[in-house]
């Protein structure tokens, strides 16, 4: 298994494990995520491959003061076999290259499993508060 850089050419791919392992919702296009990531310097979407078999990715950015992660997912068949802790690792590594001081996420509160593998590799409920509009 290697870890590498989403290039354009992965889009429909990785779109497609995406919906497979539940992670899209009809008010974002997530082809239009992927696009950015890849136009932005300070973003970019890491996959989890072996051969052509796409079994994982992650969507990191840095906004200057924290590291973001988004769209982590294992191909639903490849589940419990290490590959999003693979993921986060690999996604911590490239925020600390751009000298980032903290990675954060943001998870639905119903979404228990996501809590449980956050919970399991070292990651902590903040005291905080989204607030956000839609335009």
């Amino acid at each position: 298994m290697i870890i590498r850089a989403a290039t354009a050419a992965d889009r429909e791919t990785v779109v497609a494990l995406w919906e497979a392992a539940g992670l899209t919702r009809p008010w974002n296009d997530p082809r239009a995520d992927f696009d950015v990531a890849l136009k932005n310097p300070t973003s970019a979407i890491l996959l989890a491959t072996d051969g052509d078999q796409l079994n994982g990715s992650v969507m990191v950015g840095f906004d200057g003061h924290r590291g973001w992660v988004y769209y982590l997912a294992t191909a639903p068949e490849r589940q419990g076999q290490g590959i999003g802790r693979l993921l986060m690792q690999a996604a911590e590594d490239w925020l600390k290259a751009l000298g980032s001081p903290k990675i954060q996420l943001m998870i639905r509160g119903d979404n228990h499993a996501a809590r449980g593998f956050y919970d399991a590799i070292g990651y902590e409920l903040q005291d905080v508060v989204t607030i956000g509009k839609r335009f």
